[in-house]
């Protein structure tokens, strides 16, 4: 499982542009202040959003509702700014290789666990080209209200579901770039692997736990040599892994 945001793309001007529409739009209010987004859904960054904005909201429905019309108007304003994808943003180094490497092992399947919701998460990888590199049927996505570590195991279930094969813990290995993917890892139940391409340094993505740290995706004979060598012993191709 790949996080997608300071992992594999950097998009995180046209994603703000986006978040401010979206959120004056179901609001009326301006976004002037928003919240920290590495390793958080896009869930729990507009319900702290409308707290650190004063967004009035009462009750649990309109909550409800409005997380619904904010992912709706979330993923237009995206879309409607998809053409600024490779111009504002940016493939990180190594993505593309490390994806096209990883998917050549045997009895690997590869999707995404992120923060992003689901129409915008297909947005930003195939605007780079990488989408049909993922089984995006089976991720786990910013517009489910669960934190990251619940949608990882959301995204096994999906993937047992759908392909017919339990991919165990041991089997299951989820690449990020925060200290949050880490933490998500651990409670879902995965291989930490992390990559210090976003804003955590090194010592920290260890400090969080993480099982391997990398500088960033371009060896990539290193990170298939560290996926492969965390899930190898758990026999991926048994469906009682």
């Amino acid at each position: 499982m790949w996080n997608i945001d300071l992992t594999l793309v950097d998009v995180g001007q046209v994603s703000r542009d986006a978040y401010v529409d979206a959120f004056r739009q179901v609001t009326g209010r301006p976004l002037v202040r928003l919240p920290q987004t590495a390793g958080r859904t896009d869930s729990e960054v507009f319900f702290e959003a409308l707290a650190m904005n004063a967004a009035d909201v009462a009750g649990a429905d309109n909550e409800q509702r409005l997380l619904a019309d904010y992912n709706e108007a979330l993923a237009k304003a995206f879309d409607a700014r998809s053409d600024q994808l490779t111009a504002k943003g940016r493939l990180l180094p190594g993505a593309r290789e490390a994806l096209s490497a990883v998917a050549r092992l045997p009895g690997v399947v590869q999707t995404v666990l992120t923060g992003t919701i689901k129409p915008n998460a297909i947005t930003k990888l195939r605007a780079f080209d990488l989408d049909g590199l993922i089984d995006f049927a089976i991720g786990g996505y910013g517009s489910e209200a669960y934190p990251k570590g619940t949608l990882l195991q959301v995204a096994r279930s999906r993937a047992a579901e759908s392909l017919g094969v339990t991919f165990g813990e041991a089997a299951t290995a989820y690449i990020g770039d925060s200290s949050r993917d880490v933490e998500a890892a651990r409670i879902g139940g995965a291989w930490a692997i992390a990559v210090a391409s976003g804003r955590a340094t090194q010592a920290e993505l260890a400090a969080a736990g993480a099982d391997a740290v990398l500088d960033d995706l371009t060896d990539t004979q290193m990170v298939v040599r560290t996926i492969d060598g965390l899930t190898l012993s758990a026999g991926m191709n048994d469906p009682q892994a």
